[in-house]
């Protein structure tokens, strides 16, 4: 072999050493990309299942992320219009004002005055005593112009006492209401005679009185599956207790496979706790980030975790920054830190 012929094969070895490490530094920055990646990026409906811890009976979740299913929450949960799409193709706005505890005559100013402020969901229910005020506050709010009829989104529910007669519930909470139709109506909580007023639930809804249907205060898979193994229209909304300290992120997970939203009352705590919720170090650290409050931070929170939320007020500024949460973004790693602050803790048993 001569001299030319050993120097070609030299560089040729060469050329084929350099390639390989060049090919095997490509291959570890990528993995090392694709792991930085991974542990970093955060995606609110992103769970990894190897972590969670649930009980069944209390439908808790002690891991602090979700399933990924982007798909159910972009095709349903729409936070730029200001709406969700129901499973049965009505639209329910995401954002609306609770008047749990508010007199008729407090209700019924919160409702003229939530309105004029922007929202469009206004819960309400028979055991709050208070139908006929909200009903006073949509009339006065349609008088003025200020909205059409099929502008507003009605909530009510059939408290326990009238279950034995749920027909008459029904038409008198629109008796009170003063309107032809309710948006959306709830059994308001676990009885002895569900069957029955899901029956009539439906028989409303079918009669076009009742344009949606739904439960509330069910926290559990097994609650669920009773009503889904009697019920002939899968109902639209589960209205439950749900807050930072509380997210049941299981419960939501598991109806998401029949398009069931779950909407957040007491998304503050309630009465009581709402400043061990406002002072939370997560949130105050956001609420100072984003130059917010800690109400708009949590409101903002439920909206981004796929909730619709109806906060309480009678207090015209509050009910105004409670509307307020439409201008900013919270962060993935915002959104992970919040769902850390979970312990699965309520504060009402009903």
């Amino acid at each position: 072999m001569n001299k030319r012929t050993k120097i070609i094969i030299a560089i040729i070895s060469s050329v084929i050493i350099i390639a390989v490490i060049i090919t095997i530094i490509v291959v570890v920055v990528k993995k090392n990309n694709k792991d930085e990646k991974k542990s970093s990026s955060y995606n609110p409906s992103n769970q990894n299942n190897d972590d969670n811890n649930t009980d069944e009976e209390t439908g808790s979740n002690n891991g602090n992320n979700k399933d990924d299913n982007t798909n159910y929450y972009n095709s349903l949960f729409k936070i730029s219009e200001k709406n969700a799409n129901l499973n049965n193709g009505y639209k329910m706005p995401i954002l609306g004002l609770g008047t749990w505890t508010l007199s008729n005559t407090q209700a019924e100013e919160s409702v003229y005055n939530a309105i004029k402020v922007g929202f469009r969901l206004i819960d309400t229910a028979e055991y709050y005593g208070n139908e006929e005020g909200v009903g006073k506050g949509v009339k006065k709010s349609i008088d003025e112009g200020i909205i059409k009829r099929e502008d507003i989104f009605i909530t009510s529910k059939i408290m326990p006492g009238a279950y034995s007669n749920p027909d008459l519930a029904i038409e008198d909470s629109l008796k009170k209401l003063d309107v032809d139709y309710i948006d959306l109506m709830l059994i308001h909580q676990p009885g002895s005679n569900d069957e029955k007023v899901y029956r009539s639930m439906e028989k409303y809804y079918n009669a076009g009185k009742l344009k949606s249907i739904g439960i509330s205060n069910y926290y559990t898979k097994n609650q669920v599956d009773k009503v889904l193994s009697y019920a002939k229209i899968i109902p639209a909304i589960i209205q439950n207790e749900n807050h930072i300290f509380y997210q049941n992120n299981e419960l939501q997970k598991y109806v998401m496979k029949h398009k069931i939203i779950i909407e957040s009352w007491y998304p503050f705590g309630g009465r009581g706790h709402t400043t061990e919720n406002f002072n939370n170090d997560v949130i105050k650290k956001l609420a100072n980030k984003y130059n917010k409050t800690s109400a708009q931070i949590i409101i903002r929170w439920h909206l981004q975790a796929g909730y619709i939320v109806i906060p309480g007020s009678s207090n015209v500024e509050h009910i105004k920054e409670n509307y307020n949460v439409f201008d900013f973004e919270l962060s993935q790693d915002d959104m992970k830190e919040i769902y850390n602050v979970n312990i699965n803790r309520r504060y009402e048993y009903w």
